[in-house]
């Protein structure tokens, strides 16, 4: 492994955070494409198998995490008070905003069926949404953070689940498709 690829594996175990290639770029003071070449190797190094750590490119960056192998012990190492599963109702606000970011929460709440001002503030707090501005009505917009992105294993949004690949019972297909349709209708009404 050479000398620049070395600086590249500290900056990522010294960042709690992905790292992009623009920021390597900067922080090592190299082109973009040594940055690239310099990565490469570090895959190519830790995917040999004899290291504890992978390289994984997550939410528009890189880091370094624990190999898969070693979960089970990193969790018994690790156990502390965790943070609790999200609830239905925050799960299926997630969601909403995830696939139609950016949504404000009287959406979410007409896609849902219910009031979604709870969920919403929890999902606020834990930093998986952030507001992202208003709509035309003042209604604050929300959009996922790229804590989201880190949690759920995303490179990206566009790493998403396909929509289409969920295969609902005939009556839960009917009121989606009634829901969804409501919410289309009530978006199209009030523009862009």
């Amino acid at each position: 492994m050479n000398e620049l690829a070395r600086v590249i594996e500290a900056l990522l175990f010294l960042s709690p955070e992905p790292v992009s290639v623009d920021l390597l770029t900067d922080a090592a003071e190299v082109s973009s494409g040594e940055v690239v070449e310099a990565l490469a190797r570090l895959r190519e190094h830790y995917a040999e198998g004899y290291r504890g750590v992978v390289l994984r490119e997550v939410a528009g960056g890189f880091t370094l995490a624990t190999d898969p192998v070693a979960e089970q012990a990193a969790r018994r190492l690790l156990a502390k008070p965790r943070t609790p599963p999200l609830s239905q109702a925050q799960g299926e606000c997630l969601a909403t905003v995830a696939y139609l970011q950016p949504v404000s929460r009287p959406e979410i709440a007409r896609i849902r069926g219910v009031a979604s001002e709870s969920a919403v503030g929890t999902l606020l707090e834990r930093g998986l949404i952030e507001e992202s501005g208003r709509s035309r009505f003042g209604a604050i917009l929300y959009r996922t953070t790229d804590l989201f992105e880190r949690l759920f294993g995303l490179s990206g949004l566009d790493a998403l689940p396909d929509p289409a690949s969920f295969d609902p019972t005939p009556e839960q297909e009917g009121e989606l498709r009634e829901r969804l349709v409501r919410a289309g209708e009530q978006r199209a009404s009030q523009g862009p």
